[in-house]
């Protein structure tokens, strides 16, 4: 049998459960029709769904239309339930969309519309209460061809010319076969209906029965039988409980089938499916087997969550409807809140968007919630489910962040035998865009492995604003770089890394605070609408005459959640009752308010311990904390947005280079050079490891000695790592970075005349806007500066590529990740401390050498000749002596 999965949506009392209760009663699948009002609903399952008199879980419901077995899926209608809709359209083949006669496309109406639009589900309109007085198809159909779209055509009429025009008019395809055969084929309205080009309307009264024949009649003809793959897929939309508390993941499959007794997995974890149900109103049939297409409830599974995919299915974006008011829950005397904190996160688990959370600095339970409606429900729940009964406080509007500008955030985690650095890239999105993840750094600066781990760090947590500390929203955070240690670093490390380069970007970039803006309709008496635009002027809202007739009027337009709160009650008392306010979430703007908010709630991000922004570095085998205006003065991997800081004449530091000295040591170096490049190399291998990287600076072989001397020695040093890491040079980075410099090349002045190599130290200038390579003579010595976006350690690694084979090439530097790069190439190393206890052992050297020939006594000029000026004065002496003779 053929099988189809329909949602049933509607704005509240629009009679959304009576069309599903006399479709099941039409269809044979009850014998007597239940009543909203009379609390008998088949569907209406709930004591309090029954007692309210509205739908506040979505349920299921099995019928059979002609030969297709129909999955009906009814889902709440009140504003404050609106995330349990939301949930279930992710499964939908089609919806049935259904609007009151009597009332029109009210507010919700139109967020459902948009909601339906946006996961591109195709629709069905059933245009309900025609029965009551006042009701004007013609009028109503051109409402539904204003408001929501041009393809809305009603399906209930005679195919007469007229309803081919209609087609005509919606795809090019209808318009040629009608122009061609003066009609259009079922099957070019049928893809026209799944393409959501055609909205087909159906005009009755679900009471009554009236037209509900047709309309079912019309979905049989029209809708198209899904395809399914032979893979195994799955799309998870509801968690529940049934009354012995067994735990219930609905879901939908959309490819292969699922059995009893398989194992499920999302990657993370791995259960087995114990029983498979399919429910029809409150009663469920057991089975073996759920084929594709088929919607059930699986018993077994603990770990799943509402919008999660299975096997071929990827996981759905989190509910554009989300609630927009947060309360204390206020717990009973003798009621301990983290006893009490595990039996709501059951809640949160059915009711994902409650967003259970527990403030230490409080020591309050708070939850989110959309509406007063919604509150009450919760309470019931609560003390049905755990017998606690609970309040609510007055609750407060959740705010979100954003920023306007895009930033580098750079976060870094270095405690002792730790290490990870993690490079963001913090971008604008467009509004309600929501956070948008993404990967776009190179596999050769970060593992592939690192990478999705950094981008699960960033999935995982709710990343909160500086500004407020309300979550943040509408931007795109992109991995851009970062840096491992190869020993050292752990998945905690990059966790930490990873938050604090958001927390870090948010600090430096312009931040705005949004709260929630409602969009409303206002139906009033047309002589009080200057009193209603008054009202909204002061709201700080905007609004605009819809339509009028002589006696009421209609005012559309927007306005912030919390002046608009309570406003209904106001228009009920100032109305004398004739005055109805339709409100629905319209989204997230810039607060109206935004200096007075974040004052009143006064949030220092900077004292937020659990959320930092700055980072953690090492030095002399411990950590310290760099606040976040100065973590781009000790990051290890150069930045990725750099901006001109300094005049092309005035070269800024690299302090992107700095890395204490014990970030790796030679030993660990040769470690890693053996253990990859040597590790396919068998005993009978003619190539032979070379020495460590210590012995072939300092003890080298009498054949190494030989090669040396036959090539021209070269010194490379890292300017301002050495600086950074020098004592008497570091000293002077703060008040007189210039000084530190000139003082390394003069000490490295008197270093190359007494080991006599061509010395090259390398500064970094690739911050400088257009700044192009320049190399200065600073007495016996070279000094290079980088050009523009080329860094100290790229251009010392492409002179030892490029010239190992051509010069003996010792390069200084105690950049862990450098050595490793430099000591593959080839060629030798020194650190910091080693070139400086070189240089001491040099000057000593020279020192002890005058001493003794000071000691001497001696003190000839002859002595300081080269051999060539004491062989001319030999010669001019034995002319003197020939002169005199």
């Amino acid at each position: 049998m053929k099988k189809l999965v329909i949602g049933i949506l509607a704005h509240v009392d629009a009679g959304k459960t009576t069309l599903s209760e006399s479709m099941l009663y039409l269809s044979g699948k009850i014998g007597k029709l239940g009543r909203v009002d009379k609390g008998d609903a088949f569907l209406d399952t709930y004591d309090l769904e029954r007692s309210r008199g509205i739908t506040i879980f979505s349920k299921q419901a099995m019928l059979e239309i002609e030969d297709t077995q129909m999955t009906l899926l009814d889902t709440p209608g009140h504003v404050d339930f609106s995330a349990e809709m939301e949930r279930t359209l992710q499964v939908l083949d089609y919806a049935i969309l259904v609007i009151s006669g009597a009332d029109g496309v009210q507010g919700h109406t139109k967020t459902l519309w948009r909601l339906l639009e946006m996961y591109e589900i195709p629709v069905f309109l059933f245009i309900n209460k025609m029965d009551q007085n006042g009701t004007d198809k013609e009028k109503l159909l051109k409402e539904l061809k204003q408001q929501l779209d041009d393809g809305c055509i009603e399906f209930g009429q005679v195919r007469t010319e007229d309803f081919f025009d209609q087609l005509a008019m919606c795809d090019e395809g209808m318009l040629e076969a009608y122009l061609e055969f003066g009609q259009v084929e079922n099957g070019q309205i049928t893809m026209a209906i799944r393409d959501r080009k055609v909205f087909p309307c159906y005009f009755g009264s679900a009471l009554k029965l009236y037209g509900v024949d047709q309309f079912m009649e019309g979905i049989a003809k029209y809708a198209m039988i899904p395809a399914y793959p032979d893979e195994f897929g799955a799309k998870i939309f509801k968690i529940a409980r049934d009354e012995q508390g067994n735990r219930l993941t609905y879901m939908k499959i959309t490819g292969g089938k699922l059995k009893v007794k398989d194992v499920l997995t999302n990657g993370m974890w791995e259960e087995k499916v114990n029983q498979l149900r399919i429910y029809s109103g409150p009663k469920f049939e057991a089975v073996n087997e759920l084929g594709a297409g088929s919607v059930g409830a699986v018993i077994g599974l603990s770990k799943t969550r509402p919008g999660e995919g299975l096997g071929i299915e990827e996981a759905s974006a989190a509910p554009v409807l989300e609630p927009v008011l947060s309360y204390q829950i206020l717990l009973p005397m003798g009621c301990d809140p983290r006893e009490m904190l595990p039996k709501l996160r059951q809640i949160e688990e059915e009711e994902p968007e409650l967003h259970i959370v527990w403030d230490e600095g409080l020591q309050e339970i708070q939850a989110q919630i959309m509406g007063e409606v919604q509150i009450e429900i919760l309470q019931s729940l609560i003390k049905t489910r755990f017998g606690v009964e609970v309040a609510f406080d007055s609750g407060r509007i959740v705010y979100k962040e954003t920023i306007t500008n895009t930033v580098e955030g750079v976060g870094h985690f270095e405690p002792l035998r730790h290490y990870a650095e993690v490079h963001l890239l913090l971008e604008p999105g467009e509004p309600e865009s929501g956070l948008e993840f993404g990967l776009n750094c190179s596999e050769d600066i970060l593992a592939k492995s690192w990478q999705r781990l950094i981008l699960t760090h960033l999935e995982e947590k709710k990343h909160k604003g500086v500004l407020t500390g309300a979550a943040i929203t509408d931007m795109k955070i992109s991995l851009i770089s970062g840096r491992a240690h190869n020993k050292h670093t752990e998945g905690g490390d990059f966790r930490e890394a990873t938050y604090r380069a958001v927390r870090q970007g948010l600090k430096e970039a312009k931040s705005i605070l949004l709260e929630p803006y409602y969009s409303f309709q206002l139906e009033l008496p047309e002589k009080m609408v200057g009193r209603a635009m008054t009202d909204i002027e002061k709201m700080y809202g905007t609004c605009e005459i819809s339509q009028t007739n002589g006696e009421m009027a209609i005012l559309i337009g927007s306005a912030a959640v919390i002046t608009m709160r309570n406003y209904q009650k106001e228009v009920i008392a100032y109305t004398k009752g004739l005055g109805r306010l339709f409100c629905s979430l319209k989204g997230y703007e810039p607060c109206h308010n935004a200096e007075e908010v974040i004052k009143g709630i006064g949030y220092d991000s900077e004292r937020d311990i659990i959320n930092p922004t700055g980072s953690v570095f090492c030095a002399h085998g411990s950590g310290f904390l760099v606040d976040w205006d100065k973590v781009k003065d000790y990051m290890h991997v150069e930045g990725y947005l750099q901006k001109r800081e300094n005049s092309p004449s005035v070269l800024s530091p690299n302090k992107e280079t700095y890395v204490e000295e014990s970030f790796i040591s030679l030993e660990e170096i040769d470690h890693i050079i053996n253990s990859t490049f040597y590790s396919n190399q068998g005993k009978k291998s003619t190539w032979k490891k070379r020495k460590t990287a210590r012995d072939s600076y300092y003890a080298p072989s009498p054949r190494t000695n030989i090669q040396r001397e036959t090539r021209e020695k070269y010194l490379l040093v890292d300017g301002y790592n050495i600086i950074h890491v020098w004592p008497e040079l570091k000293e002077h980075i703060d008040d007189n970075m210039d000084g530190a410099r000139m003082k390394l090349l003069d000490i490295l002045s008197n270093y190359q005349g007494i080991r006599k190599c061509q010395i090259i130290v390398v500064f970094d200038a690739y911050r400088v806007e257009g700044h192009n390579e320049e190399i200065i003579d600073y007495h016996n010595i070279h000094m290079v500066y980088t050009k523009e976006a080329q860094t100290a350690d790229q251009y010392i690694e492409k002179f030892a590529h490029s010239n190992r084979n051509k010069y003996d090439i010792t390069v200084a530097t105690s950049d862990g990740l450098q050595q490793i790069i430099i000591r593959g190439a080839g060629c030798a190393l020194l650190s910091a401390r080693d070139l400086k206890a070189d240089i001491e052992e040099a000057n000593n050297s020279l020192n002890q050498a005058y001493q003794e020939m000071k000691g001497k006594n001696r003190n000839y000029l002859i002595d300081t000749l080269s051999s060539e000026a004491k062989q001319q004065m030999d010669k001019i002496a034995e002319e003197n002596d020939k002169h005199k003779e």
